[in-house]
C-alpha cells in the first residue's frame, strides 16, 4: 500500500505539478501586490477620492453596507493579468515545443475504420463462389 503511494509521489509529473503550484502561488502574490499598489489607487481615484474607493452604500452611514466595486475590479484585473501571463509564458511555449517535437515524427498510419472493414467482408463474401 505504501509502496504504491511512494511511486505515485515520486513520479516526475507530480513533482513538476508541485513546483508549478508553488511558482503560481508566488506569481499570484506578485500580481496581487501590483494591482493593490498601482491599479487599485487609480480605481479609487475614479470613485471620487474617498478612502473606501469606488462603490456605494446600501444604507447611508452604515459602513458594513458599502458595496466595494473597486475591490471587485481589482480581483478581475488580477485574474486577467495572471491568466495572460500563464497563457503567454507557459501555454504558448509548451504548444510550440510540442509542435517542434512532433514535427520530426511520422504520423502513425490509421487503421481501417470498422464500417469499411465490415463492408469489405460483405463484398468478399458476395464475390466468393459458394
Amino acid at each position: 500500500m505504501f509502496r504504491g503511494f511512494k511511486e505515485f509521489l515520486l513520479r516526475g509529473n507530480i513533482v513538476d505539478l508541485a513546483v508549478a503550484v508553488v511558482i503560481g502561488t508566488a506569481f499570484t502574490a506578485v500580481v496581487s501586490r501590483f494591482t493593490e499598489a498601482i491599479i487599485n489607487p487609480m480605481i479609487a481615484a475614479t470613485g471620487g477620492g474617498t478612502e473606501l474607493g469606488l462603490g456605494f452604500y446600501l444604507r447611508d452611514g452604515v459602513e458594513s453596507t458599502f458595496v466595494n466595486i473597486g475591490d471587485f475590479l481589482n480581483a478581475a484585473i488580477t485574474f486577467v493579468i495572471t491568466a495572460a501571463v500563464v497563457y503567454f509564458f507557459v501555454v504558448l511555449p509548451m504548444k510550440r515545443l510540442n509542435t517542434l517535437r512532433d514535427r520530426g515524427q511520422e504520423p502513425e498510419p490509421e487503421g481501417v475504420p470498422e464500417d469499411v472493414a465490415l463492408l469489405r467482408e460483405i463484398r468478399d463474401a458476395l464475390q466468393s463462389p459458394r
